[in-house]
């Protein structure tokens, strides 16, 4: 079996901080051999910086995905072309800069890991994910011969969610969705051998809401008026899933989401 760990959106310096410290360690404890990290708020809670993204692969990351914060430190832009192992939404428009897909090499086997972007609620609205996402698994399984295909889904909606694991069943090996940083706990697999879960999570301060401070955002729901939401600090939560895939048919045989606390404090 070839184990895969999935960590959902790192958020801010404390997310990022607690990530980079275990991961190695994680990887030993649960034996992992390829592991895929969501980065997309890694940089102040808003975006990734090359700096980021360098120290996460040091750290053991082979891949980062992303959402729709992937723009917003204006260093990535550049960076995305030179970096195939950050990804932004497959669903982009052609010619938009970066990778929505990579196919890595292991000891086990070929690993593609597809990175797409929900429409619903969520802003910009991009190209049909289910359709893009579609094409990208065949294209990859016909040129790439490759069986083992992970999927970051980063929507809004349990629904579109929830519609695109059913719509991959059987074509990638599991699906997973980001970017409402709560970890759900409907992890399955489906009959085709996809297994899914509707949300990893945040690695980011428990104390808080969404990975931010919880006055301000409090206050915003209270007065509708406008407030700037820091991160928040404090113990992290280190939220993701853990998939055992069969290399060779590329289907899941099990699933189990991943919870760890880590106290800066205590480092």
């Amino acid at each position: 079996m070839l184990r895969i760990l999935f960590l959902g959106d790192i958020v801010g310096e404390p997310g990022r901080k607690a990530v980079i410290s275990r991961l190695p360690e994680i990887r030993k404890e649960e034996n992992v051999d390829f592991i895929i990290v969501n980065g997309e708020n890694s940089a102040g809670g808003r975006g990734i910086t090359p700096k980021i993204s360098i120290e996460l692969m040091r750290a053991g990351a082979a891949v980062i995905t992303s959402g729709d914060h992937i723009w917003d430190q204006q260093e990535i832009v550049d960076y995305m072309a030179t970096e195939p192992r950050l990804l932004r939404p497959l669903n982009y428009p052609s010619g938009t800069p970066g990778f929505g897909s990579i196919v890595l090499e292991t000891a086990k086997g070929k690993v593609a890991v597809i990175n797409a972007q929900g429409r619903s609620f969520i802003q910009p609205p991009l190209e049909n994910p289910f359709i893009a996402v579609c094409d990208e698994i065949e294209k990859l399984k016909q040129e790439e011969e490759v069986s083992v295909i992970f999927v970051d889904f980063h929507a809004e909606t349990t629904s579109e969610k929830i519609a695109m694991g059913r719509c991959l069943d059987g074509l990638a090996s599991a699906v997973v969705g980001t970017h409402t940083h709560v970890q759900t706990a409907d992890e399955t697999i489906f009959s085709g051998g996809t297994a899914y879960l509707t949300d990893a999570g945040m690695c980011g301060p428990l104390e808080s809401i969404l990975g931010r401070e919880i006055e301000p955002i409090v206050e915003r729901f209270l007065k509708s008026t406008p407030r700037r939401f820091p991160v928040a600090k404090g113990i992290v939560g280190i939220r993701g899933v853990i998939v055992d895939v069969d290399e060779k048919t590329g289907k899941s045989v099990e699933i189990r989401r991943f919870s760890e606390d880590f106290d800066p404090q205590n480092q």
